[in-house]
Parts: C-alpha cells; structure tokens; sequence
C-alpha cells in the first residue's frame, strides 16, 4: 500500500466519525480523555476542534503539547501522535464554525473563550476492518484451527 494509500484510508475513517478522544497529560502527569466534535475537512496531517480556552485541557496542553487523538467509527480505529496548539485566529475560527459550535459557546463566534485546538499528527496507527461480520467469524474460527492469526483486515503505522 502506498503512503497516498494509507493516508486516504485514515481521512476515510476520521471522516466517518462524529466524535474523536482527545488525551491530554496535566502538570501531575496524569492522562486525561475528552470527546469533540470533528470538524469536516480532509486529513493533511493536521487535525481541528473547537475548544474552551481557558479550560483544563488548554492548561494541560501549555504545560505539554504531546496529545493523542483517537477515532473509532464502529468498524475501524484511527490513533494519531502529534503536538497540539490553541489557536485564536479569528478568519480560521469562522471558517470552521458551524451550528454545533454555536451551541457549545454562550456568545457565539464572538465569545471570548471561542478556540480552536489544532493538532500536527507525527504518526498514525489504524485498524481497517474491510470484512463482513461473516467472514471475519470464519478468519477467526480459520485461525484457532491452523494457530495463526486471523485476516480480518488491516493494522499500520504511518509516519506523517
């Protein structure tokens, strides 16, 4: 599979997902999860969401930019490796903004805590799932058979 390849299997899945997992570390050095929104756009390497700043999760990301970001669509699993940064620029703002967003923030586009989080991917490891139900059952039921590992689909890492 080539890197274009790999690269439209993320977009594929990421676009499928309404929702992504964003991991944080705080000052203590704990891990900490959040869902946002996915915001509409194909995958350059660089992923966008709203977010509150200040809050705790932009806290977290000024004392380390180093996040997570995972996408599950029921099928297929994206994780993405990068740094992250809080970003005010207002064009970008309405350029991303939408009626979910309106909603999240009490004065609108306008609102002062309005962000957005922008995440530089370094790499990608995904989990395609491109069999039905059925034949992953008999990969698996295959598999303890011969004691190999089933073919359901496919894993890569991907450097960005």
């Amino acid at each position: 599979m080539t890197h274009d390849e790999e690269l439209a299997t993320i977009n594929d899945i990421i676009k499928a997902t309404r929702f992504a997992t964003v991991t944080t570390r705080t000052k203590g050095g704990d891990l900490v999860s959040r869902p946002l929104a996915v915001l509409e756009r194909e995958f350059d390497g660089t992923v966008w969401f709203f977010t509150q700043d200040p809050s705790p999760k932009t806290d977290d990301i000024s004392a380390d930019p180093h996040v997570n970001v995972a996408y599950a669509d029921g099928a297929s699993v994206v994780s993405l490796s990068g740094t992250a940064t809080v970003d005010r620029d207002q064009s970008r703002i309405d350029e991303f903004w939408n009626p979910w967003a309106e909603a999240w923030f009490e004065g609108g586009r306008q609102d002062p805590t309005v962000a957005l989080l922008r995440v530089e991917a370094t790499s990608a490891e995904y989990w395609h799932i491109d069999k039905p139900a059925v034949v992953r059952g008999f990969e698996v039921v295959k598999a303890l058979i011969t004691k190999s590992a089933p073919d359901v689909g496919e894993s890569r890492t991907v450097e960005l």
